[in-house]
């Protein structure tokens, strides 16, 4: 059901009295907040921010930026949903309100950033023609330049550009193999051997540049198992910035735009966790959106797959969008199972996330920079760990910033790339 339409103030207010009223305040989501853990503060537990939403929809309490305050801190990883025994709809409580708060105009982002994220949510392939730029700046340490200098030392973006290995380039078949790097991918791979089905893949947009890895490898295991992966040059970004800063009419654009990229298919492959939950929760397209894992896991085909051994210690990181809301985060366990000799654990503190938040890690920076060392304290804990999979490319982003410096030691990426290599991808 499609849950983001733009409302009027008074409609959103009616909404969230009639959800707020469905919490009994019994306080088991208040311990499973990373907000409350750090700060020990009741307005930034799920609870206290429930009970500030309904002063607000009855007039009660005043909007103002204290109140505001409160609702930015909120990563809406909506662990709380998922252990309230009344299903409270957080994630949608917490959307609705920002949406109040941007028509109320008590906050208002910069005419830049509005106009950056609007322009490349719906024109991503600005993206692919910036791909040799990003990756020569990259190369050259210019990034790492300018954080160095100290301009820009608190902000989240020119660290993780910093600090992020060098992008790569689109994916092509080795049968098409050529000296020239290219800038955008194909819009069909034709499935290899016997074919089973086909897909689309969903590209989003700051993965284009940052987490072409992932995309390639998904193309290629697809193909592999016998899947034609179509990638629409029409897709855009998935909305979910928008939908949680309070601009769902955005996110509902972006939505309709998406389906029609990709009709008549049997599935459309996310591969980031965070866009997985948006096409799904806003979707009325007819072809289901399914996490890579899963879909993998689901698969035929893999009795003709050869896969290399790997004997080392892989750490699994659990986004908080694949635990709390898809419930798919068993299957980035399955599909690391399939590497022989491979050794496996979940990370410590799963349960919890890891600051990077959509652009969480940008607004709350230092908020989620504690987050985020809790996770690498538990990966440099075990000096065994070479790998840490992550099925989010937020999440990716964030832990490899983290990790800067470290790389010797721990490897970050996603399952399907890890598996890719053990399969033969370069």
């Amino acid at each position: 059901m499609v849950n983001n339409i733009k409302k009027s103030s008074e409609k959103l207010s009616e909404f969230i009295y009639k959800e707020t009223n469905r919490c009994v305040s019994c306080g088991l989501c208040v311990p499973h907040c990373p907000t409350y853990r750090l700060l020990a503060s009741e307005a930034d537990s799920p609870r206290g921010r429930i009970a500030m939403m309904s002063g607000v929809a009855q007039g009660k309490i005043t909007l103002n930026k204290r109140f505001i305050l409160h609702m930015d801190r909120c990563l809406t990883c909506r662990a709380c949903e998922s252990v309230c025994p009344n299903n409270v709809s957080y994630g949608q409580l917490i959307d609705h309100t920002r949406h109040l708060i941007v028509q109320s105009e008590h906050k208002k982002k910069s005419i830049l950033r509005r106009f950056l994220e609007r322009q490349l949510a719906f024109k991503p392939w600005c993206f692919n023609r910036m791909r040799g730029w990003f990756n020569f700046l990259q190369r050259k340490g210019l990034f790492l330049w300018l954080f160095k200098s100290g301009s820009f030392e608190k902000t989240g973006l020119i660290e993780q550009l910093a600090k992020l290995p060098p992008s790569s380039f689109p994916y092509v078949p080795e049968k098409n193999k050529s000296k020239t790097k290219p800038a955008l991918w194909q819009t069909v791979y034709p499935a290899e051997g016997n074919k089973r089905g086909e897909v689309g893949l969903f590209l989003g947009c700051v993965a284009r540049l940052t987490d072409v890895e992932t995309l390639n490898a998904s193309i290629f295991v697809l193909n592999r198992l016998g899947y034609t992966v179509h990638v629409p040059s029409s897709q855009v970004c998935c909305g979910a910035v928008h939908q949680h800063s309070g601009e769902p009419d955005i996110a509902f654009e972006l939505s309709r735009q998406n389906e029609s990229a990709f009709t008549g298919l049997d599935a459309i492959i996310a591969t980031a966790s965070g866009c997985g939950v948006q096409l799904n929760e806003n979707s009325q397209s007819l072809s289901p959106v399914v996490d890579i894992s899963k879909f993998l896991n689901m698969a035929g085909g893999w009795e003709a797959v050869n896969i290399s051994p790997l004997p080392y210690k892989v750490a699994v990181h659990e986004p908080c969008t694949l635990r709390n809301m898809l419930k798919d985060h068993a299957y980035p366990y399955q599909l690391i199972e399939r590497i022989p000799d491979i050794q496996m654990i979940p990370l410590a503190g799963n349960d919890q996330c890891c600051g990077a938040a959509g652009t969480y890690f940008m607004d709350q920076t230092e908020l989620a920079r504690k987050l985020r060392d809790a996770k690498i304290t538990a990966v440099m804990e075990d000096d065994a760990i070479r790998y840490l999979v992550t099925s989010n490319v937020g999440c990716a982003m964030h832990i490899t910033t983290g990790l800067h410096g470290m790389a010797d030691k721990v490897e970050v990426m996603h399952p399907v790339t890890l598996l890719a290599r053990q399969m033969g991808l370069q």
